[in-house]
């Protein structure tokens, strides 16, 4: 039968099947998902969470408790905990997304969740040492290394054809 020879596997170990992209982009044309990368902005407001916390932080230093208390999730994760009307679309089409805009999202998620685990950890820190002037400045730094990444990561879902390996990734943010 054609489309149904197998070419990887998904995040839940079933096969991902060969055609699936074409069809999945006409069915994510006009809901959230980009239809040539398959892939969400949605999963970004995860960051943009994470994001919004530590710049309230230097105001509120209460909230580091909200911000330990965020956990990196996985794309599928996200979806399959939102209320994203077309969340199992979105599931779908990530794990049959072209590689050439699957690898490069990856990448940069993963320096995302990073760079977010260090924030906590940083951050937390200054907060334990009652150090204001450190918690606004880190906080700057961490915000803006993170929105640097949003920004990249809403580039490849967008299908801007940003393509990047860690030393790429590493220089944008060293900047």
């Amino acid at each position: 039968m054609s489309g149904t020879s197998t070419s990887a596997n998904r995040h839940d170990g079933r096969p991902q099947r060969m055609g699936w992209p074409k069809t999945l982009g006409l069915l994510a044309a006009g809901r959230n998902i980009n239809p040539e990368t398959l892939l969400a902005t949605d999963y970004l407001n995860h960051f943009n969470e994470i994001v919004m916390l530590i710049d309230m932080l230097a105001d509120m230093p209460d909230c580091i408790g909200d911000i330990q208390a965020w956990e990196p999730l996985s794309y599928c994760e996200h979806f399959e905990r939102s209320h994203f009307a077309d969340r199992d679309l979105a599931v779908l089409a990530y794990e049959n997304a072209p590689t050439k805009h699957r690898e490069p999202f990856d990448i940069v998620v993963a320096q995302a969740n990073r760079v977010a685990r260090e924030a906590t950890q940083t951050l937390a820190a200054a907060v334990a040492e009652d150090a204001s002037g450190k918690i606004a400045v880190l906080g700057a730094q961490y915000a803006g290394m993170l929105r640097r990444l949003i920004d990249m990561a809403s580039g490849i879902i967008n299908g801007n054809g940003l393509r990047m390996d860690q030393r790429e990734i590493d220089a944008i943010l060293a900047q």
